[in-house]
């Protein structure tokens, strides 16, 4: 795919300074297009021509300097920054990669295969934005990223592809100015902008033909007429692409409405504009060539007879209006195919709350169908990579099984003189090999359950036209002939493609799409009905389902034949569609499913995304490929355990994808992940690739395991899961600890309903009623109280009249606070909390109390008796679970098990299942002293910093204090004073250095206190890493 949009390529290219561009021209034809030079770089291995290359190309002609010679900006064999890894060379500014290059040898045919080397190392290089491939015949140029580029074969580049090339290339372009990334986002800019005028233009025109029509023809009914306005636009979309594409005669729109104008001004023929439009659908359908004509019938469905659409009148100023405007888009610059499909995506958004209003039923104006359905564009970068690692890694193992992968090629064929040899024997071998390939690849299968307006059918479509390329340049390369079949685009629309959406609207904009992308001149346009069809992929059952009820099996006959049928491959964008729901529709359908035994992953409130993998994956064939980008709540809630247990246990999960950082859905609240996986047995390996920022600066993780049931779906579907290695015995903490809420502080529904509210009870200060010190959630934090607040107690209404009271020995002794976001901390002074606090009590200091809800939580949560969690308890302190609960792994061990999406945020469910290791008491003493000290070092901070943040509020009489000075400890004393005059406090000097004087010594102090802080809280993370076993890199997972 191209880098730069056609009108702002063109534009920067005409500012290239053309008598350097001359030279350079000459230059490069001079050498690159001698043929007798061309046979020695044909006979040259990578190694022998990699520095002339650099010296041909980036020296010669496009002004480099390279390495030794002084300033120069061109060097070979660069190391990696991170590790030491060399790319073939670089690009300098100052003295800093600014582009690598890689180069291969001739044997290798498909660059692609080195973009993952290339791009390793612009990752390991800072500020690098560039990466230059080649095999000295082809060379590619990306910018930032592998989802597009410009490729040139330097054998046979035309002037002005050599213009495009020395744009990219050149000193003062790219080294210099930086213009080639310059163009890059002004093509995104130029595309956006494109997009929404297009999309408004577009949206106008359907409106107004719509609401005209109905004007018109009161004898149809809305929803139909409706319905043929897209039909109506579908056509007119194809027309204004086709016009400029020369597809068909230039300007088409123009002259229909000059011959319209001409029939009634010169020959008083009245007849309306869309009558002559008519007669042109007609001639596009059966196709007109005489004197005056010459358009093919390019046909493909869309513009075969349709009686209603036909019969319909539209009024001419309102046609002559939006046709023209419309037209004069350049379709064939300007608007690409990948435009159309935003702007297709976006009618997606529309058609529902059009269609509700006309059908009478209730709509949100905010609940498009974009947030209903679940229906999301997915970005190219997904689609490419989705496809690049199903389908092409479907023909990757084909050609190693035929013998067609290069690396094979190379043990028989061999150079000479710069041609290539080989005997006649292999030479016939490979020629069938090809053959079989290229029939094995028009019989390959790929079908999109929830097709939406076709990103990921035409990403398919693109890759295999690229593979028959890459084999016809192979066939070329080995055998001397090849032939490109001018039938390709078609026969891979016929036999390789097939989707399935719920909507008529986003079947024919998938149809219109793949039309556009591969309309040539002269040629029919595929009928596409067998392959992309109107249904629910999940019902076979009229009942339920109605027309849109649908048979896989029925439907897709040539696919589901044989011992082995299925799709070879299955991808898409599942709708995401939660359990609470109030469609009416959806809610019967969804009663169906889970009646109907056809789903064997359907849990709890399970999402449509449930049932949509299940049914994905079944109908895929033996070791065919499955990749889903769906919400990361397949990873992570509970309703999609089942589903991740069938997975395991029936199929072979690949990888999963994860993303940090990055927006994948523009605007939408959905975090997503790409799960790919293969219909066959589990191989007890699999990758967790973490795309962090940018998605190709990936974190790999490859995980293997020793036996199957060693396969849980917390150890692999969690992102950043580290399990233990622990040597010693553990206990859950929910077995060693009662853990329960505190106290509900609003008054009894029964009893003493809206007699008070939480705030009537609650003083920041004592008083003769409130008298009981008190604490929240967030007056809580690491190893500390920070404030404690006094409740009304032993009154009329406390504790009697609370909503829950719980029980007063909770709070006596030795336990552990803790907020579900907050950390935790010690207490023993008889603390009370309310219930954003966790409280960890010692089952054994509970001993003897008869209370219902200790003996229930011990019936619900553990498999012992009360006796035995007591005595379980009793080997345990609760300071060295204080450490642990602190540490750095605990946090990472609940984020993985939490089944709700908010990170760092636990329930008491989530602390029961964390194992600690059952150590004597003698050995939970080093845990023991630095929680002490951890403790103390807290208070002692926190009093100090108390203590200078209460003189300065009274020394400058203060009611309240800039938040930005409660961490004074890290501002200079400048800082000090900007905050105080924005109070309309200004100091004298000698006062400015009395106050400097106690404010930097108070801060020395506070620094280091801060300092033996951190250094204790990482000596308590190291000894926790040891004792649960962590190796080096899972110590760095958990940092992360």
């Amino acid at each position: 795919m191209s880098l730069f949009q056609k009108s702002v390529l063109k534009h920067h290219l005409k500012f290239l300074p053309k008598e350097k561009l001359e030279i350079a021209w000459q230059t490069f034809v001079e050498h690159f297009h001698n043929p007798i030079i061309q046979e020695n770089i044909r006979a040259s291995k990578e190694e022998q021509y990699q520095e002339g290359f650099l010296n041909d190309l980036f020296v010669n002609v496009f002004g480099y300097v390279k390495n030794p010679t002084p300033a120069y900006n061109l060097t070979t064999e660069l190391k990696n920054i991170k590790n030491a890894k060399k790319t073939d060379g670089a690009l300098l500014r100052r003295g800093n990669a600014f582009a690598v290059i890689e180069l291969k040898g001739m044997d290798t045919t498909d660059l692609s295969k080195v973009e993952s080397q290339a791009f390793g190392y612009k990752n390991n290089q800072s500020n690098c934005s560039y990466v230059i491939t080649s095999n000295f015949e082809k060379l590619r140029f990306y910018i930032d990223n592998a989802i597009d580029f410009e490729e040139f074969n330097l054998f046979k580049l035309t002037r002005e592809r050599f213009e495009v090339l020395y744009f990219c290339l050149s000193f003062e372009t790219l080294l210099r100015d930086d213009k080639p990334k310059k163009a890059k986002e002004e093509s995104i800019n130029k595309e956006e902008s494109i997009t929404k005028a297009l999309y408004n233009d577009y949206s106008s025109f359907r409106d107004d033909v719509f609401k005209n029509i109905q004007k018109l023809n009161p004898q149809h009914d809305k929803l139909t007429l409706f319905k043929k306005t897209q039909k109506l636009l579908d056509r007119f979309l194809f027309i204004f692409f086709a016009e400029d594409k020369l597809l068909l005669p230039a300007n088409l729109i123009d002259t229909i409405i000059t011959e319209w104008r001409e029939l009634s001004g010169k020959h008083s023929i009245k007849i309306s504009l869309y009558e002559k439009y008519k007669l042109y659908f007609g001639y596009l359908y059966k196709g007109k060539k005489n004197e005056y004509h010459d358009i093919f019938p390019y046909n493909g469905g869309l513009f075969e007879t349709d009686e209603l659409l036909d019969s319909l009148e539209i009024d001419d100023a309102l046609l002559v209006r939006h046709t023209q405007t419309i037209s004069r888009y350049d379709f064939d610059s300007e608007v690409s195919v990948t435009i159309l499909g935003h702007i297709f995506e976006h009618s997606m958004n529309e058609f529902e709350e059009i269609q509700a209003e006309i059908e009478g039923n209730e709509f949100e104006k905010t609940t498009t169908r974009r947030k209903k359905d679940g229906v999301f564009y997915t970005p190219k970068y997904i689609t490419k990579y989705i496809i690049d690692n199903t389908v092409g890694k479907l023909c990757q193992d084909k050609k190693q099984e035929l013998g067609l992968s290069e690396e094979l090629l190379e043990k028989n064929y061999a150079i000479e003189n710069g041609t290539i040899i080989s005997n006649k024997k292999i030479n016939k071998a490979v020629k069938t090999k090809i053959e079989d390939y290229k029939n094995w690849l028009l019989q390959l299968t790929l079908c999109d359950p929830a097709c939406g307006s076709g990103a990921f059918l035409n990403q398919a479509l693109e890759f295999l036209i690229a593979e028959h390329h890459y084999i016809y340049e192979l066939e070329l390369k080995l055998i001397g002939t090849a032939i490109i079949d001018a039938e390709l685009e078609n026969k891979i629309l016929q036999n390789n493609l097939f989707g399935v959406d719920i909507n008529e609207e986003s079947v024919e904009i998938a149809k219109l799409s793949l039309w556009l992308r591969t309309a040539q001149q002269g040629r029919k346009l595929t009928t596409l009905n067998e392959n992309i069809k109107c249904g629910n992929s999940l019902i076979d059952d009229k009942e339920i389902a109605g027309e849109k009820a649908f048979d896989w099996k029925k439907e897709f006959p040539t696919v589901f034949k044989g011992k082995n049928n299925g799709f070879d491959v299955v991808v898409g964008n599942p709708p995401y569609v939660r359990a609470d729901t109030e469609d009416k529709n959806f809610i019967k359908q969804r009663k169906y499913l889970d009646n109907s035994q056809e789903y064997e992953t359907l849990y709890e409130k399970w999402d449509l995304m449930v049932p949509f993998y299940e049914r994905s994956i079944k109908i895929l064939k033996k070791e065919g490929f499955h990749a889903f980008i769906a919400s990361n709540s397949i990873s992570t809630s509970k309703y999609a355990l089942r589903l991740q247990e069938w997975i395991l246990a029936t199929k072979n999960l690949i990888s999963i994808n994860y993303f940090e950082d990055i927006e994948v859905f523009k605007g939408v609240g959905v975090v997503p992940i790409i799960t790919i996986l293969k219909n066959e047995p589990c191989n007890l390996e699999f990758y967790k690739i973490i795309h962090q920022k940018e998605f190709e600066n990936q974190l790999v993780i490859h995980q293997k395991f020793s036996t199957k049931e060693d396969i849980k779906p917390i150890k692999v579907f969690k992102k950043n899961y580290v399990e233990s290695t622990l040597k010693v015995e553990v206990d859950l903490l929910g077995d060693i600890c009662y853990i329960s809420v505190g106290m509900v502080i609003h008054a009894d529904e029964k009893t003493a309903k809206g007699e008070f509210s939480k705030d009537d009870l609650i003083s920041f200060i004592e008083t003769g009623m409130n008298t009981r010190p008190f604490v929240e959630g967030k007056d809580l934090k690491r190893y500390e109280i920070e404030r404690i607040k006094f409740l009304e107690w032993n009154t009329e209404r406390v504790p009697s009249k609370l909503r829950r009271p719980t029980f007063p020995e909770l709070y006596e002794g030795n336990k552990i606070l803790r907020g579900a976001i907050t950390q935790g901390t010690f207490d023993n002074t008889g603390i009370i909390c309310n219930h954003g606090v966790i409280v960890f009590k010692l089952y054994n200091d509970l001993k003897g109390l008869e209370q219902r809800s200790i003996e229930n939580a011990i019936k619900r949560h553990n498999g012992h008796t009360r006796a035995e969690v007591e005595a379980i308890s009793s080997h345990f302190d609760l300071k060295y679970i204080l450490a642990i609960l602190n540490s750095s792994y605990a946090i990472h061990f609940l984020n993985n098990i939490r089944r709700h999406r908010l990170k760092n945020y636990f329930y008491p469910d989530d602390f029961r299942k964390l194992p600690i290791p059952k150590l004597s008491k003698e050995a939970q003493q080093p845990f023991i002293e630095l929680a002490n000290k951890m403790l103390s070092l807290n208070e002692d901070f926190a009093t100090k910093k108390a203590h200078f943040l209460r003189r300065l509020s009274s020394s400058f009489e203060l009611d309240k204090l800039p938040k930005k000075l409660e961490n004074f400890y890290t501002l200079d004393f400048r800082d000090v004073l900007k905050e105080l005059e924005k109070k309309k406090i200004t100091l004298s000097l000698f006062k400015q250095d009395e106050w400097q004087d106690y404010f930097e010594a108070n801060k020395k102090e506070l620094l280091a206190l801060h300092n033996q802080i951190q250094t204790t809280d990482n000596q308590i993370d190291n000894l926790v890493f040891e004792l649960y076993g962590l190796t080096e890199e899972e110590v760095e997972m958990v940092k992360e």
